[in-house]
């Protein structure tokens, strides 16, 4: 299923955008527009780590959940979302949760993160998830303005911990 924004009465002058599945080819992409989202220049306090392994995992283990958008007009990856399901055992529940999202910044403006997550919300119901979860900084105010616009509710704050092993030598002794 394609998805394309720039159709239908909207704007001639949209760029069309198309939201389809990730293929092997879009990895390299994917990644390099993460590293330039999720640093820790950016997001110092990020919990999870941006790295090649998340996205070839979640790629390789529920490739219908991982979406891009790329711009008709020249075949440039815009935006991507990374999703999975997950099944509680002992639970008639299906849950899906969006991991990973990102936009071009230069592309933040035409709707991309909404059609990225709609066709994601299209491809959980379709597959009889129940539950839509989605995590972000409590401090990321855009993020929780975006998925607070598309229905989310009842954020609450997580609590992480951290330890800086830098200055520590093995067996416990600090330098």
């Amino acid at each position: 299923m394609r998805y394309r924004m720039g159709e239908m009465g909207e704007s001639p002058k949209r760029p069309v955008i198309e939201v389809r599945t990730m293929e092997i080819d879009d990895l390299a992409p994917v990644f390099h527009l993460g590293e330039e989202l999720f640093t820790a220049e950016e997001v110092p306090n990020l919990y999870r780590t941006w790295d090649e392994f998340e996205v070839v995992g979640l790629y390789t283990a529920d490739t219908e959940y991982c979406l891009v958008a790329e711009a008709e007009q020249d075949g440039a990856l815009v935006g991507f979302a990374l999703g999975t399901t997950i099944t509680k055992s002992g639970s008639a529940w299906k849950y899906g949760h969006l991991v990973w999202m990102g936009v071009d910044p230069a592309w933040q403006e035409h709707h991309v993160g909404t059609r990225l997550f709609n066709a994601l919300r299209e491809r959980y119901l379709e597959a009889g998830v129940r539950i839509m979860m989605v995590d972000t900084e409590a401090d990321n105010l855009a993020a929780i303005r975006f998925f607070r616009k598309l229905g989310f509710g009842k954020p609450s704050e997580h609590l992480y911990m951290s330890l800086n092993l830098s200055n520590q030598r093995p067996g416990g002794r600090e330098d």
